[in-house]
């Protein structure tokens, strides 16, 4: 693989990210590179004909596209749209010390220290009266328009840095100007929708700095929500630039993996077993069918995972050090916290091995809480055989996260080639 095809495909998960501040903008962005690849939407609410080809459905913040094969059975690749942040708060205004505020509380388990000291937008979704109906519109603040600021070290208690209280110390500062319209207002009027109209709202921030590639080489990738929107990038580059095959091949990617998936859009919802069984439906299938397309199907459960720190290497299971620019990483975990058996663990290897590209093997030190993915909750929730993988990064969960350019291609050129497999 050349540097300039690292580089470009790495340029190209960035590009894709600073186009996705949140969740919806991440269905946004897929959608616009499905539809421009000859796949066509489809509404849950309508009645679907004989489904030969390409099509996708959103609901929310989530998405699933599929490139139907003759056969039936379906190769997946998971992952999810949302990434830990700072969200707006329902009464978002307030006063102190003179300054107007934007109330902010944490969305999932974002790493409060990164987000002080950074420039700020707004993104997210306003739903606003549109006659007699309820419309809504996506909204992407690239301006920095929000900040955190952090406490002086001379006004810290032993100088030795400050413990945030996510209630009290993570308001951003808005306005100097008392007769400023409040963030609603103001973002509502950004987005071209009259403030009075606005009925609801769903606003996040993100870091407006770009995403770069860095390095004496250019060998790594900086950027805001590499978890999980690398999954995303490299999911939809290898349904798009692998070929069609006998089984079906599904991108399926959920909101609010972050807070548990617990939600009508997310991975423990019905969202993937109803699209699944809508498809063996209608192409004439049975229930029986479908249950059947079901106990011979595979899922990828793609999310990111821990590169061995270089500061920190005592935090990492000694055995199984983890190398950024090593390649995509398989993740097993004894109490079930990944979905990956010995089976599921050989179907991945063999198409790492058919993609030529290595494969790493990640297990949590047993003496550390380990997180968790979309694996088990769609294992348990569908019976599909679920393997959990990634590709490795650093800085999990920061505002600003850090990974190998060479791992993107790597990472899009496994899940291609395990969608690829009969």
């Amino acid at each position: 693989m050349t540097t300039l095809t690292t580089s470009a495909t790495a340029a190209g998960l960035g590009e894709f990210i600073d186009a996705s501040p949140s969740p919806f903008h991440v269905c946004a962005t897929v959608a616009a590179q499905l539809e421009s690849a000859g796949y066509t939407r489809l509404a849950e609410g309508d009645q679907w004909a004989a489904l030969a080809g390409r099509h996708y459905v959103i609901r929310g913040g989530s998405i699933i596209a599929w490139d139907a094969g003759d056969g039936n059975t379906f190769r997946i690749v998971g992952g999810h749209t949302d990434s830990p942040n700072l969200r707006v708060k329902q009464k978002p205004g307030r006063t102190s010390a003179g300054i107007g505020m934007v109330a902010l509380e944490p969305y999932g388990g974002a790493w409060l220290n990164s987000w002080l000291d950074r420039d700020l937008g707004i993104s997210g979704r306003l739903a606003y009266r549109a006659g007699d109906r309820v419309d809504h519109v996506l909204v992407h603040v690239t301006e920095p328009v929000i900040r955190v600021p952090q406490l002086a070290i001379h006004l810290s208690e032993d100088r030795k840095g400050v413990t945030l209280d996510p209630q009290r110390h993570l308001d951003g500062i808005w306005s100097l100007d008392s007769d400023a319209p409040d963030v609603l207002e103001w973002t509502a009027g950004y987005a071209g929708i009259d403030p009075a109209t606005v009925r609801g709202w769903e606003l996040m921030t993100h870091d407006v700095a770009p995403s770069r590639l860095i390095g004496a080489d250019d060998e790594l990738l900086s950027a805001p929500r590499l978890d999980n929107q690398g999954t995303c990038y490299a999911g939809l580059r290898a349904l798009l630039d692998g070929a069609p095959t006998i089984p079906t091949r599904v991108l399926a990617l959920f909101d609010h993996e972050e807070v548990g998936s617990g939600s009508e859009r997310g991975a423990a919802s019905d969202f993937l077993a109803t699209i699944i069984e809508r498809i063996v439906l209608a192409r004439g299938g049975s229930r029986a069918d479908y249950l059947q397309a079901m106990a011979g199907s595979v899922c990828v459960s793609g999310d990111m995972a821990h590169a061995t720190h270089p500061n920190y290497p005592e935090r990492h299971e000694p055995l199984h050090r983890v190398a950024v620019n090593g390649g995509p990483v398989l993740k097993v975990n004894q109490s079930l916290r990944y979905a990956s058996d010995a089976v599921g663990e050989a179907i991945f290897a063999v198409a790492c091995d058919a993609a030529g590209v290595p494969m790493q093997r990640y297990t949590h030190r047993a003496d550390l809480p380990c997180g968790s993915t979309i694996g088990p909750i769609t294992a348990a929730r569908t019976g599909l055989t679920t393997i959990d993988v990634g590709a490795p990064q650093l800085a999990m969960h920061s505002a600003r996260e850090l990974m190998g350019a060479g791992d993107v291609p790597m990472y899009s050129a496994a899940l291609q080639a395990f969608l690829s497999e009969p």
